[in-house]
């Protein structure tokens, strides 16, 4: 009998993990990923692309399984023989503050998480090949990294009968756009809209193998694996982002007695939203000084993931926020799904939300300090800007000036001339 008991605590967790089997098999597949993949004998480079502004993430697919922790190494293309290490080989990220467009005292342009690194803000200059590795500088896995410009993207509304751009066709290769899939509605059970991303690519069979080309598809405009003889005809080639309108429900009821019973919960949990002293959505506080720059993200967003903002009531439509659409907007959304002020004001204080897929993800609450902190640079954006505004008013008023003497020299002139003639006609 007493050997029974021993063998029931062991009958038991048999028992859960035939109940739950998932979680077992995620378990084993974690252990086993690096066993399964081989680590090719040559580097290859897998051919990506992203807008700039984006935050990407690159995992490393393969490594030897003694390996513990890897070093993530950047080349700005093959034939450079300068390095640069992202990590040193404690996994602590690099800070790289120059190109970061933040208001941050420190933001760190590189992140190692596991064995996958996560590039913030990704810029024009990001572009090169990125490697995984160990200390010794042995490279285990690579990509090609293609980061397009945003500033330029050819964006079209379908709700204004925007089309997409044409392929350029030539008899060497042949430059088209590849669509990442519709995102979700970015709201619901309000006016909502959804986002499509297309990057240039350039198919052609003069293509450098050691990147990765699938056949039909081809690889990216700025890859190393199309020919520098190419580059000079496509480099007119812009991303395009495509938007258009959209409602979606919260809540979509199902069929029988659970779908009405779901449906039911839902509607009691929406009677909270009309609660004075409730919040929809956890919300930070967040302090910045006047004039000073910000750049909100929401929490978990990735590039393909759809993200909408409101401020207080108000819905931020891309339509009217959507950088590009005004070269002297203040208040703006980049194409990497950020909030940007280019300069806070008084008046810019209150509650931002962030939808992700279609569901309020986070708020932040944004107080306004009227007495900047910290001295001022002429490096700084607010600095930058009233130069440039002061320069152009002097420039202005300066020419308004010389015009308005012009103007007057010419009548003193021309009243010279008419008088003689006037007295002589009079004798």
């Amino acid at each position: 009998m007493l050997h029974y008991c021993l063998l029931l605590p062991y009958a038991a967790v048999t028992f859960l993990l035939h109940l739950n089997p998932a979680t077992s098999y995620e378990i084993v597949e974690k252990d086993d990923i690096y066993r399964s993949v081989v680590c090719p004998a040559f580097l290859l480079f897998d051919s990506m692309a992203y807008l700039s502004d984006m935050t990407f993430e690159l995992p490393c697919h393969c490594k030897p399984e003694l390996i513990k922790s890897v070093v993530w190494y950047y080349q700005k293309n093959t034939g450079n023989k300068k390095t640069r290490v992202l990590t040193d080989f404690n996994g602590t990220v690099q800070l790289d503050v120059q190109n970061v467009r933040g208001s941050f005292d420190i933001v760190f342009r590189f992140s190692i998480r596991m064995f996958s690194l996560i590039v913030f803000k990704a810029q024009i200059e990001d572009s090169g090949n990125y490697m995984c590795g160990s200390r010794d500088g042995h490279f285990f896995y690579g990509y090609s990294v293609d980061i397009q410009e945003s500033k330029n993207a050819y964006v079209a509304f379908e709700d204004r009968h925007g089309h997409p751009q044409p392929d350029l066709i030539s008899k060497y290769f042949v430059v088209f756009t590849t669509f990442w899939e519709w995102t979700v509605c970015d709201r619901c059970d309000v006016r909502g809209e959804q986002r499509r991303i297309g990057l240039c690519y350039i198919n052609s069979t003069y293509l450098n193998p050691r990147f990765r080309v699938a056949q039909y598809i081809g690889t990216t405009c700025g890859s190393e694996a199309v020919p520098p003889k190419f580059k000079k005809s496509i480099s007119g080639r812009r991303p395009e982002i495509i938007v258009r309108s959209c409602i979606s429900p919260c809540h979509k009821p199902k069929k029988g007695i659970l779908g009405k019973f779901s449906t039911l919960i839902h509607n009691i949990m929406k009677l909270k939203d009309y609660i004075p002293w409730t919040t929809k959505v956890p919300i930070q506080l967040h302090t910045h000084p006047i004039g000073s720059r910000l750049s909100i993200a929401c929490p978990g967003a990735k590039p393909e993931h759809a993200v909408a903002w409101d401020k207080d009531n108000d819905r931020l439509y891309r339509t009217e926020y959507l950088i590009g659409i005004n070269n002297f907007m203040r208040v703006f959304i980049d194409h990497g799904n950020h909030l940007n002020f280019r300069f806070i004001q008084f008046d810019d204080k209150g509650i931002y939300y962030c939808w992700l897929q279609g569901k309020m993800k986070a708020g932040f609450r944004l107080a306004v300090q009227r007495d900047p902190v910290g001295k001022r640079h002429f490096s700084d954006p607010e600095s930058v800007f009233a130069m440039k505004a002061i320069g152009i008013s002097f420039l202005f008023f300066t020419l308004l000036f010389i015009l308005v003497h012009c103007i007057k020299c010419c009548f003193r002139n021309l009243r010279c001339l008419l008088l003689p003639e006037q007295l002589n006609a009079i004798k």
